[in-house]
């Protein structure tokens, strides 16, 4: 990003839109009207503050996306030259961030599904890949509307075509790769190794090849089960702490539904309206409802004990009991050693914690941009900001074990530049 002819530095700039986020996010409004007078960063910058001008910082935004390829490869380098990182294992998953404006005819900015709970504004999907330490390898910028199961197969072409073939291991959630993504994995000249969630219809068919098999313990409250079929291993998994949790959640939500029955049942209602109520408690009851035996008034009948009851289906719940806390693998590497292979499945985590930052420190979200060029400009600067951060928390993680990015940034905070006049 070399000056411009009028001597304006849009490496400062950049610097400047990188750290608001990661110090105090807002929108570029406020980094020109509030933020920059009230930091050091003209101090520390030698500059002014023509410097956040609302036009200069927009016109930084629309140069920096082209160097977005260049820029990680650049950060995988010099990671692994400070923390010694690892590229061999890559946690791949998608977010969605919404925008507060009025739908467009085209672009980017989308109706679909919204990991946000709104699904009254139009959005943009975000692929991440990181590794199991939380550093970000690379990341997309798709239409609102993109069907998770559609963005791996060109993910796993730009890597390669930008890292190179190597032996990886990609450790993704169940709803990401089809089953014909996972043979072409599997079947191509330098098979690529996954590992992936199952939904639990696929324990179902497998149910009975795993009865015979002997639980391995890998953890203290972790044990396995193994199982190979067709070129791949299943590993049943079942955690103590995961099925006591599962179990209490179940519990609390069937006290208020069986609650909230026992009111519908007393109350002096049309059968219509008792439609209505029991429909918003089912909602709010998830899965626990489908536990439940209810029997409806006919029309024609009053609503009251006799003619509407309900009770619990006790097959079911032995059914859904035996399942508590279990969840089901499956990956090409058939030799690999299960406690690794549940260890790498559970480091999915990291990449939630990221988008959790993302979205919550880094405040990414909504979304003000128009256009396709400025909605990528912004989420690559927020991208950097979270670059920045994971190299603060490792380098604490060596340091000073137990402080946080964010910890260490309201403690800076505290710090008052002073000027003495003469």
């Amino acid at each position: 990003l070399s000056p411009s002819r009028k001597g304006t530095s849009w490496v400062n700039v950049l610097k400047t839109l990188v750290s608001y986020p990661l110090i105090s996010p807002g929108s570029e409004w406020r980094l020109h009207r509030e933020w920059f007078r009230n930091s050091a960063m003209a101090d520390l910058l030698s500059e002014d503050s023509s410097l956040v001008q609302k036009d200069t910082l927009y016109r930084c935004l629309d140069k920096i996306v082209e160097h977005k390829k260049d820029f990680f490869t650049y950060l995988t380098q010099r990671w692994h030259h400070l923390f010694n990182v690892r590229f061999d294992v890559l946690l791949y998953d998608l977010t969605s961030t919404y925008f507060e404006c009025a739908p467009p005819g085209a672009g980017k900015r989308q109706y679909g599904y919204s990991r946000d709970k709104r699904s009254d504004c139009v959005q943009v999907v975000i692929a991440l890949i990181i590794t199991p330490d939380g550093f970000p390898l690379a990341y997309q910028v798709m239409p609102g509307n993109t069907s998770d199961k559609t963005t791996l197969a060109d993910f796993l072409k730009a890597i390669e075509k930008q890292y190179g073939k190597a032996d990886r291991t990609w450790v993704m959630d169940r709803g990401i790769p089809t089953e014909e993504i996972l043979g072409k994995m599997r079947d191509s000249e330098q098979p690529v190794s996954y590992l992936v969630g199952t939904p639990k219809g696929r324990l179902t068919k497998l149910e009975a090849s795993f009865l015979d098999k002997s639980w391995e313990q890998v953890q203290s409250e972790v044990k396995v089960k193994l199982l190979q079929e067709d070129g791949e291993l299943y590993i049943l998994a079942r955690s103590d702490g995961r099925a006591n949790k599962e179990r209490s959640m179940r519990k609390r939500r069937l006290k208020k539904i069986w609650r909230r029955l026992h009111d519908l049942q007393s109350q002096k209602i049309t059968r219509d309206m008792l439609l209505l109520k029991l429909g918003a408690a089912k909602k709010e009851a998830g899965r626990a409802y489908s536990l439940l035996k209810v029997t409806l008034p006919k029309p024609e009948d009053p609503v009251n004990a006799e003619t509407f009851t309900f009770g619990l289906n006790k097959k079911k719940l032995r059914q859904i009991r035996r399942r508590e806390g279990c969840y089901l693998l499956r990956s090409n590497v058939t030799s690999g050693d299960p406690a690794q292979l549940w260890k790498h499945y559970i480091q999915l985590t990291e990449i939630e914690q990221a988008f959790k930052e993302l979205k919550g420190d880094l405040a990414i979200r909504p979304i003000y941009h128009q256009t396709d060029e400025r909605i990528e400009a912004h989420i690559f600067v927020a991208f950097m900001a979270y670059c920045l951060q994971v190299t603060i928390k490792n380098q604490a993680r060596q340091l000073a074990p137990g402080l946080t990015p964010r910890s260490i940034l309201e403690k800076f905070s505290t710090m008052q530049m002073v000027c003495l006049l003469y």
